[in-house]
């Protein structure tokens, strides 16, 4: 798009108007007729011939000056106004039926802001604003109809345009745009509002800044505060008004640096952010700008104290859930190697009986590997991954039967009460994890109190009409048992209330608590479903706080399944192990053969089935690990019972039961031995499943 386009007529080949275009005529109508006589009459063409020369020399003469090229007064006048329009300081521009601009000159560049070399938009997308828009559209609409029109409208940056539109032939538009002077007299006439709308105007301004739902405050650039709405000042805690007072000394001591350089940077910047903090951990943002025709800040201050502690209790969640699958996958590695411990130590006491001089060593080394088999499995109560056998229980109940065992746990000065509401709602959870849970609580309870006090165990029936946010996560709405644990102790440090849940985290002295008292709570609360969370104040006790889903459904007693008498298995049994971990494999191979199964021994499922469609006599039990390479357990055993389908099935595994069975379509047919295991559990287990299984049938 060049800057200004001229027309392109500026250039004629006709004759000028007039006796000249006469006389051609007549000179052409002589010459022809001469040229006839001498052609009809060449011997009488004498005279005639030279007039018929003189002719064509003065039509020639004539046609020559009507064909020499040159410019026509029309033309150079009109070049003359093109070069004066596109030098003109309005801005003007001509557009076609689709609105595109197809002539414009440089002050309609410079006004809507196009380049040398960029094509130059179009008014109704130049002055795109609410006010520009609205006027180009009516204007637009004047053209169309065919009639001329102007109106003044403000463009962007308060500039006032008188744009002017007049329509021209071949559905062609051409805009001027004239920017708008008026006397300061006029001006001020013009915008003077009446006394009624000032009065009005300042009453709805003074309402926005007086009620605003967030801390507004206008200072000076140094920070002297102009004035200001209650809740800025709320925020701060300065008793009385702040008016004239600087807002670094009302600042907390840390952040005075902070508002300082804020200020500098909204001086020269007219906007800048700060992050002021409060009494009682509260947190907010000061967005600060420039106020318009002043040499003063306006200030919104907007309390983020409950963002940041949604943030930070999300961000807790997710590390404790972190945290959580970390400490699963240490401890099923860490089962497999106890499994085998225990297992050869087992062996060893059996060859090594008390009075034996190496009895004592033995014995230890399998003392401290059932000790760590009860850290491992407090790992993974915390990660969510043990093993739960949940029923439907009534808490008063359990609680009420558990609270004689918690009172001997209680030093002497320590008061323990109950609290229950009435008709508590029943729950579905395992009874043993739910006590441990609780015994824990209680121990920590004890402890925090060495003077002596009160130790309570409420519950109560509540009802979530909305998500909660928790410090261990967000409890969705519905119905709960709440089951709170008050103490009267010492108090847990705010610093410290973050990292209560985490694994072997513990605030005691070295070598009286292993950390992981709370972490155990926490997983086995997380994995039954429910809820967790804890207040605490120096000085005034700590409440614990859990929150089980009520359970839809009523109290049922389950009768114990009859069982088939047991028959004599000793040495008749075949077995099939498989045990991706050849010490794990080993040591159980050996355990079984000394009770006299038959053992067939596999490293992997794919060896399994080959075993399986190999031998011809009966097998009568599987025992599998869980997690394999290649071919996991349950994977395994739907292959297998495709073949036998009579054969018994026991999983083996450092994971939780529920991983399996909740993937298993007939979960109720299967059994669990958890690692890691001893010779005892081993056969035990084995004896329990083959008792009530039916009779194998060999295969064919």
């Amino acid at each position: 798009m060049i800057s200004a386009r001229t027309f392109s007529h500026d250039v004629t080949y006709g004759l000028p108007s007039g006796s000249w275009r006469w006389a051609a005529v007549a000179l052409s109508i002589v010459a022809l007729a001469t040229a006839a006589l001498v052609v009809l009459a060449p011997v009488a063409s004498g005279w005639l011939g030279l007039g018929f020369l003189v002719g064509v020399g003065a039509i020639a003469g004539v046609m020559l000056y009507a064909l020499w090229p040159r410019a026509s007064v029309a033309a150079v006048k009109a070049r003359q106004i093109a070069d004066a329009a596109a030098r003109a300081n309005v801005a003007w521009t001509v557009t076609n039926r689709d609105g595109a601009v197809i002539h414009c000159n440089d002050a309609y560049r410079r006004l809507v802001g196009a380049h040398e070399g960029q094509a130059a938009p179009p008014p109704h997308l130049a002055f795109a604003n609410d006010s520009g828009a609205a006027t180009l559209y009516r204007l637009s609409r004047k053209a169309g109809a065919g009639k001329a029109h102007e109106e003044v409208f403000e463009a962007t940056g308060g500039l006032e345009l008188l744009a002017a539109v007049l329509p021209l032939p071949h559905a062609r538009t051409a805009w001027w745009f004239t920017p708008r002077v008026a006397s300061r007299e006029s001006a001020a006439s013009a915008r003077k509002p009446a006394a009624d709308d000032h009065a009005l105007d300042i009453t709805v301004h003074a309402a926005l800044f007086r009620d605003a739902p967030i801390g507004t405050a206008i200072v000076e650039l140094d920070g002297t505060i102009a004035d200001s709405n209650a809740l800025f000042q709320g925020f701060l805690g300065a008793a009385g008004d702040v008016k004239g007072r600087v807002l670094a000394d009302l600042a907390a001591p840390g952040d005075r640096n902070a508002v300082g350089e804020a200020l500098a940077r909204a001086a020269t910047e007219r906007s800048a952010v700060l992050t002021l903090h409060a009494a009682g951990d509260r947190l907010a943002e000061i967005h600060m700008r420039g106020l318009a025709g002043t040499e003063r800040l306006i200030l919104y201050l907007i309390d983020i104290s409950e963002q940041k502690a949604l943030e930070t209790k999300f961000a807790q969640s997710q590390k404790m859930q972190a945290i959580g699958q970390l400490a699963g996958g240490v401890a099923h590695d860490f089962n497999n190697l106890l499994t085998v411990i225990i297992g050869n130590s087992e062996f060893l006491l059996m060859r090594h009986p008390a009075g034996d001089p190496s009895f004592k060593e033995i014995n230890e080394v399998h003392q401290n590997a059932l000790r760590a088999a009860t850290l491992v499995a407090q790992l993974l109560a915390f990660s969510r991954q043990q093993t739960l056998q949940p029923r439907v229980l009534a808490l008063r109940e359990v609680i009420g039967e558990l609270a004689l065992m918690l009172r001997r746990l209680l030093r002497e000065g320590v008061e323990m009460k109950l609290d229950h509401g009435a008709d508590l709602w029943p729950v579905r959870a395992d009874e043993t994890q739910i006590s441990n849970a609780l015994i824990n609580l209680v121990v920590n309870a004890r402890d925090a109190m060495p003077k002596g006090g009160t130790l309570t165990i409420a519950t109560a029936n509540e009802s979530i009409s909305r998500a909660t946010s928790l410090g261990t996560g967000i409890m969705p709405a519905g119905d709960y048992v709440r089951i709170e644990v008050r103490d009267q102790g010492v108090g847990i440090p705010t610093e410290h209330l973050a990292k209560i849940f985490d694994p072997f985290f513990t605030t005691k002295p070295i070598g009286q608590g292993t950390g992981l008292g709370l972490a155990t709570v926490y997983g086995i609360i997380k994995q039954t479903g429910g809820f967790i969370a804890v207040e605490s104040e120096v000085g005034s006790g700590t409440v614990f706080r859990i929150w089980l889903p009520r359970h839809k459904g009523e109290l049922l007693q389950t009768a114990e399944p009859e069982r088939a008498p047991p028959r004599d298995i000793t040495g008749q049994d075949t077995i099939l192990l498989v045990e991706d971990e050849e010490a794990v494999r080993s040591f159980a191979a050996r355990a079984l053969k000394l009770r006299g199964y038959q053992v067939l021994e596999a490293a992997g499922g794919d060896e399994a089935l080959d075993l399986v469609r190999r031998h011809s006599g009966a097998i009568h039990l599987l025992i599998t690990d869980v997690v394999m390479p290649n071919m996991d357990g349950p994977t395994l055993v739907r292959a297998v019972r495709r073949l036998r389908p009579e054969m018994a099935v026991i999983f083996m595994s450092g994971y939780a039961e529920e991983a399996f069975r909740r993937h298993d379509e007939n979960a109720a047919e299967l059994h669990f031995l958890a690692k890691p295991f001893g010779l005892k559990q081993l056969a035990a287990k084995v004896k329990d499943v083959l008792s009530s299984a039916p009779t194998s049938a060999p295969s064919n």
